[in-house]
């Protein structure tokens, strides 16, 4: 599943309380289906993807559980008032390759921010350790 698809699900699930954090639900099986379907309705419309409910449950359980940087970075990402994550569509990109290919090249510009944030860290830790190595 790529990034973007990523985004829209988490945005979806945690708007609608699919882990049902604030409040108790009757019937919370059913609930949680419904929310699936419309998780799996907008990524088809959105994205021309198709996914099963099974897998949207097993990518939201290993966000949640195993990669949690990645889950931190979209939840930053839509927490971000000025930033409207969409997908362009382009009428000379029809295929479902080219759209793939435009998805990734955004997935990788997220990334390439995050290396420089990380960078930018680590530089500096640099020259703090150069500062107290200088002061000894």
């Amino acid at each position: 599943m790529v990034f973007v698809e990523m985004v829209e699900m988490v945005d979806i699930l945690k708007r609608a309380d699919y882990d049902g954090k604030y409040g108790l639900y009757t019937n919370p099986n059913e609930r949680k289906a419904k929310i699936m379907s419309k998780v799996v309705k907008s990524l088809h419309r959105n994205f021309g993807v198709r996914r099963s409910k099974e897998q949207l449950r097993k990518c939201w359980s290993d966000l949640i559980l195993r990669e949690q940087d990645q889950y931190r970075r979209i939840k930053k990402l839509l927490l971000k008032s000025d930033v409207q994550f969409v997908v362009p569509k382009s009428s000379r990109f029809t295929s479902d390759s080219a759209q793939r290919i435009i998805q990734e090249i955004m997935f990788c510009s997220c990334d390439l921010d995050l290396i420089k944030e990380k960078n930018k860290e680590i530089e500096q830790r640099l020259k703090n350790t150069i500062d107290v190595l200088g002061r000894i």
